[in-house]
């Protein structure tokens, strides 16, 4: 038994050793619903009758125009991505459980057994009072999480891909290296093009399957994390 629990307290700490000394991984969008849903056929477009064509005006609607529509809508094209997040959360939870429980068997007087049973008893024991249990049990809990995050970034994505259905994919990197410390932040997602404002920006919270990564390669993000050991140790001791 201690064997088998040995092998599995293993086992369970060994699908963690991965993790060392790595950032959490993302969840994959590749075969969720929302990766079908993306990649799925559009509706057909509505084409208008045969009327007036551009060439008989003297403005066109091309991007190039005075009042051309300089939004990002094709593959390569660039936009800029806002992330603002100032979220906050509380959870705070309690629980309790009492249970009290007693029994008493007694055999006073039965044809006179108890009292032939009494004398091959120890000394003391008696069947009139042959069982007599008590038990209780109590169990409280209290948690409670709190969380503060404020974040304000800007960073170009490129759009990588249109798909189907016209919603674009975009990804966007941004490196900055002062002294020996790079702050890298990667931004990926869907978004469609008419969430896109005028000024060629759009929100984080327009993004679908947003992946929104901000951190640091360098001495001081070295200094910051444990040591590989100690993160091993840690996964390995059960306590």
């Amino acid at each position: 038994m201690r064997l088998c629990l040995a092998l599995i307290l293993c086992l369970s700490a060994c699908s963690r050793l991965g993790e060392v000394g790595k950032a959490p991984e993302f969840s994959a969008l590749e075969g969720s619903y929302q990766h079908h849903a993306m990649y799925s056929n559009g509706l057909p477009e509505y084409s208008a009758p045969d009327g007036p064509t551009e060439q008989s005006s003297l403005w066109t609607s091309g991007r190039d125009s005075l009042f051309g529509d300089r939004r990002a809508g094709g593959r390569g094209d660039i936009l800029t991505v806002v992330i603002e997040i100032d979220e906050k959360a509380e959870i705070s939870n309690a629980s309790g459980r009492s249970r009290s429980g007693s029994q008493s068997m007694a055999l006073p007087s039965l044809f006179g057994i108890p009292q032939k049973i009494d004398e091959k008893l120890p000394e003391g024991a008696s069947m009139a009072e042959a069982v007599d249990t008590s038990s209780s049990s109590t169990f409280s809990g209290d948690g409670s999480v709190q969380r503060n995050e404020r974040l304000t970034l800007r960073v170009a994505a490129t759009v990588v891909e249109e798909l189907p259905n016209g919603v674009l994919r975009i990804e966007g990197q941004q490196e900055v290296r002062v002294n020996f410390e790079l702050r890298e932040l990667i931004v990926t997602g869907y978004v469609r093009p008419t969430d896109i404002s005028r000024k060629n920006e759009i929100t984080y919270d327009r993004i679908a399957g947003a992946r929104i990564s901000y951190g640091g390669r360098g001495q001081i993000s070295d200094v910051q994390q444990p040591r590989y050991g100690q993160q091993v140790s840690d996964i390995l001791l059960p306590f």
